[in-house]
């Protein structure tokens, strides 16, 4: 649907400064009759005077006049909270005054919450880059003078319009501090000083669970924001999102690779390989188990850029940027907008909360298929899916050689010991073999070639007939020669084709 945006003007000078903390709105047409809503109407609790006028403001500007309505009579909204993965940083386009010099939220007309399919008349975006917890929850901090806390936006919005869905994705700047890491590494590479995997990952699993039960309370504190608006918990979706890794180790497979410096790729590529098989995995299990927790719809995104990190041939994230539009020169700020997700990332936000909303699942998650470009709802935790294939006869796992997936990578038997390039996923829907190193990567007959002996490898997922098997039994078949049986001859040895002949190193258990 196609939503015309508006800004709040305030009729009320003693509410000037307050406007510019209420985010972004976006009008449409009315969501119909069956948006309605038909629950017998609860009264809100009423909000303190600072936060009453503002409402009231609100409400002159969106229907004329300042009394609350009843919840039957609003213009439904969505809202997103939270920090620079939702604001909308990184796309390069900043509504005032959130692009400095005083507040820094840069929140875009291009973020994600405008963009969704979901059908709504007014859409607000009052998350902010840089935002914790503690600028989210009730009694929270205010990031800067002209800012609400973002429970105190929620709970104004709540009373003037019908939320339909509060969107959450929040937890990076607690304990994670995701963006100083990042800094570092990058800093690190650029200066020559060494990896930075050996400082962070020793600690990296106690900073997520030290951050998870402060996100935690922030979505009790929504529900309490929504339960003194007067909502039952079933009148809207809460739904906690989950950060995707915006940079992988696999640049050189684009075949118009510009170099690290042009496309802003800049850190060491064992960096990159701990952040996307690691750190982020780490930081969704988190986030998944404060979902669950709390009774949020959770959706996870981890896995959505994949194939599309910075400096590959579709990018849905910026690289290393530096601003030096800002009077002042180089600061904490210039750099603010790397590794983000960009216009083309905010779509598949998009379009992946859109399939959440329509499939009433409470968890889920999102992928985009066969480099096809457009991003997919699954209905499972990617950590649920993926399992090791051990070969009967030598005890070994189907293993990708030294955790690598460039395209070509050697595909073997080796010891089992739970490593992430020893799981796997089968989706049935496709026929492909997914590597649990990263979803953009699959088993595949090289040239297609079907013959006793040949070696399997990985490659970029395609949908290609040379990349679709079929369980037939214990055994692996490649679906367009179904003679042939994947097998391992010996410990340590390649897996080939081999004609099945119900031998136990051609089963996989």
């Amino acid at each position: 649907m196609t939503r015309t945006r508006y800004r709040l003007r305030w009729p009320i000078a003693a509410v000037a400064a307050a406007a510019a903390a209420l985010g972004s709105l976006t009008a449409a047409a009315p969501a119909g009759a069956a948006d309605t809503g038909t629950r017998a109407a609860v009264a809100s609790v009423p909000l303190p005077p600072e936060l009453e006028a503002v409402r009231a403001a609100e409400a002159t500007r969106i229907y004329g006049s300042p009394e609350e309505r009843p919840l039957d009579q609003r213009k439904t909204g969505l809202i997103s909270l939270g920090d620079s993965e939702i604001s909308g940083e990184g796309v390069g386009s900043y509504e005032s005054p959130t692009n400095g010099p005083t507040n820094w939220c840069h929140r875009s007309p291009d973020a994600a919450i405008h963009r969704t399919g979901i059908a709504a008349d007014l859409t607000f975006n009052v998350s902010c880059s840089g935002a914790y917890t503690g600028n989210i929850r009730i009694g929270g901090s205010k990031q800067y003078a002209d800012e609400l806390v973002q429970s105190d936006n929620l709970a104004v919005k709540a009373r003037n319009t019908r939320i339909k869905m509060v969107l959450l994705v929040a937890g990076a700047n607690d304990d994670l501090q995701f963006g100083p890491v990042m800094t570092d590494c990058v800093t690190r590479y650029v200066l020559s000083q060494g990896t930075c995997e050996p400082k962070y990952a020793p600690g990296w699993q106690a900073r997520v669970d030290a951050l998870v039960p402060k996100v935690e309370q922030t979505v009790r504190d929504l529900k309490t924001v929504m339960r003194d608006a007067g909502y039952a918990d079933g009148d809207y979706k809460l739904v906690v999102m989950g950060y995707p890794s915006p940079i992988g180790p696999d640049f050189n497979d684009n075949p118009n690779f510009p170099g690290k410096l042009v496309c802003g790729g800049m850190g060491y590529d064992s960096d990159t390989k701990w952040g996307r098989n690691t750190a982020v995995p780490a930081f969704e299990r988190g986030m998944r188990k404060v979902a669950a927790s709390t009774g949020a719809v959770y959706l996870d995104n981890s896995r959505l850029f994949h194939g599309h990190e910075v400096c590959m041939e579709d990018t849905w994230a910026r690289g290393l940027f530096i601003d030096l539009s800002k009077p002042g020169g180089i600061d904490e700020n210039s750099t603010r907008q790397s590794f983000h997700p960009n216009k083309s990332g905010h779509a598949a936000f998009a379009s992946c909360l859109t399939q959440l909303y329509a499939s009433g699942l409470r968890e889920a998650s999102c992928a985009d298929v066969n480099s096809s470009g457009t991003p997919t709802l699954f209905p499972l935790a990617w950590d649920d899916v993926y399992k090791p294939l051990r070969v009967e006869a030598t005890g070994d796992c189907l293993d990708v050689n030294a955790s690598a997936s460039a395209n070509g990578t050697a595909v073997l038997g080796w010891g089992c010991h739970g490593g992430r390039n020893q799981g796997w996923w089968y989706d049935s829907a496709r026929k492909t073999l997914h590597t649990e190193l990263t979803q953009d990567r699959c088993l595949d007959v090289p040239g297609a070639a079907y013959q006793a002996g040949r070696a399997l490898i990985l490659w970029n997922c395609s949908g290609a007939a040379n990349q679709k098997f079929v369980r037939d039994g214990a055994t692996i078949r490649p679906a367009a020669a179904t003679g042939l049986c994947l097998a391992q001859g010996a410990a340590k040895e390649p897996v080939r084709l081999q004609t099945c002949n119900g031998s136990a190193n051609q089963r996989f258990v």
